[in-house]
């Protein structure tokens, strides 16, 4: 087992009508708010109003972001920043989703960003930085920014989506019953990316980090669970908090500890996809993963034992020949991707292949491949791309 480090000062407030902590989780940092928000869905729910009446009642003085991209874009970024200096925000409140709060930890750093190039921050500058405080009301259980300090930006002008540190929020407020009016396919899209952020850490070569093992099998197994039931009942309260308690987590580091790094390939190539031809984040990360595992287990055999125990210990699946119990559970993964009626191929969404030498080559030289669980080269790349058609 690896060393590791735990350093999450996000402090959480989970469950029904946590709300009404916004306006001491706001007060403590001053009086101007900087309100970021998406393309207009928390207008719709009511939740927008919910939260203006706390900040009107609270005396803030609130200016707005709103517009920002589902692949959040560096141009929503630029004109945060501009916002907040012109408006001396004291703390940036992003209500939305993993897009939404992506960006408002990318318009808190950039604020302190000394240079005009923010996109040169968010490729280059790594790690934590100092940033204004961020407070998020979360919409969509997805991506685990609530709990993290990264983000991933979209640069459409040099077809470029990039992950990067920014700072953590200061308080999270995640009430389950915000999730109610998400779509089917938004919902699905948001669980395979939870999936994904768990499996990119546990397909390691590290053998003995039961606890975090455990913890992921367990995240895994409770998204299988829930995600059926709140695509058939949508204002089902427990399956939605299971499935937002799992997003936090799930990329959170934890499921990670003592472990060795993995690279998160199959983010890395989702996110050349992304950038070409802006598609949704978890749709992407559902088509390329189990191509990716059959991919890996052909080229290098040796790496069967992590796959069986994916297997057996999240689809409950059994066998003596390991090879066909494997591959079982992959089909298995497929197949509930499938079920939830995600699209499974890169041509359902009109993604050919004009440009894989292209997205092999960048994501080769921005993601460290070569230390995956099972290396992956250019040529390695392309092949799983072809296989994704």
């Amino acid at each position: 087992m690896e060393n590791y480090i735990h350093d999450i000062p996000t402090k959480v407030y989970f469950g029904k009508g946590m709300i009404s902590h916004l306006d001491e989780s706001l007060r403590q940092f001053g009086k101007n708010v900087l309100l970021a928000y998406g393309g207009g869905s928390i207008k719709k729910t009511g939740l927008y109003d919910e939260v203006m009446k706390i900040l009107n009642e609270g005396g803030f003085t609130v200016t707005e972001l709103s517009g920002i991209e589902p692949n959040p874009r560096i141009e929503s970024v630029e004109r945060g920043v501009q916002l907040c200096k012109e408006n001396n925000i004291d703390v940036v409140l992003a209500v939305g989703g993993g897009s939404v709060i992506d960006c408002a930890k990318a318009v808190c750093s950039g604020f302190y960003y000394e240079g005009d190039d923010l996109w040169y921050m968010v490729k280059y500058v790594k790690g934590t930085k100092k940033s204004l405080p961020l407070v998020d009301i979360l919409t969509l259980s997805a991506t685990g920014s609530d709990f993290d300090n990264g983000g991933v930006i979209s640069n459409l002008k040099t077809n470029e989506k990039l992950g990067s540190g920014f700072t953590f929020p200061a308080v999270s407020i995640l009430d389950p019953t915000y999730t109610f009016s998400v779509s089917k396919y938004q919902t699905a899209a948001g669980s395979a990316d939870i999936m994904s952020h768990i499996m990119e850490g546990y397909f390691s070569k590290t053998e003995d980090s039961e606890l975090a093992d455990g913890i992921a099998e367990t995240i895994l197994k409770s998204v299988i669970k829930n995600l059926p039931i709140a695509l058939r009942e949508p204002d089902n309260y427990s399956a939605r908090a299971n499935l937002m308690h799992a997003e936090s987590v799930a990329c959170s580091d934890i499921p990670e500890y003592g472990k060795l790094s993995t690279s998160w390939p199959c983010h890395g190539l989702e996110h050349e996809l992304s950038a070409f031809y802006d598609i949704t984040h978890g749709t992407g990360l559902a088509i390329l993963t189990p191509r990716w595992m059959r991919f890996i287990l052909k080229k290098d055999p040796s790496c069967q034992w992590r796959f069986v125990r994916f297997a057996k210990n999240v689809w409950g699946l059994e066998g003596e020949d390991e090879h066909e119990l494997a591959l079982r559970g992959i089909d298995a993964l497929e197949q509930f991707f499938r079920d939830c009626e995600i699209p499974m191929s890169l041509s359902e969404v009109n993604i050919g292949t004009e440009h894989f030498e292209e997205m092999a080559e960048h994501v080769c030289q921005v993601r460290a491949l070569d230390k995956a669980f099972v290396p992956l080269t250019k040529e390695d790349v392309i092949a799983i791309f072809t296989d994704c058609l």
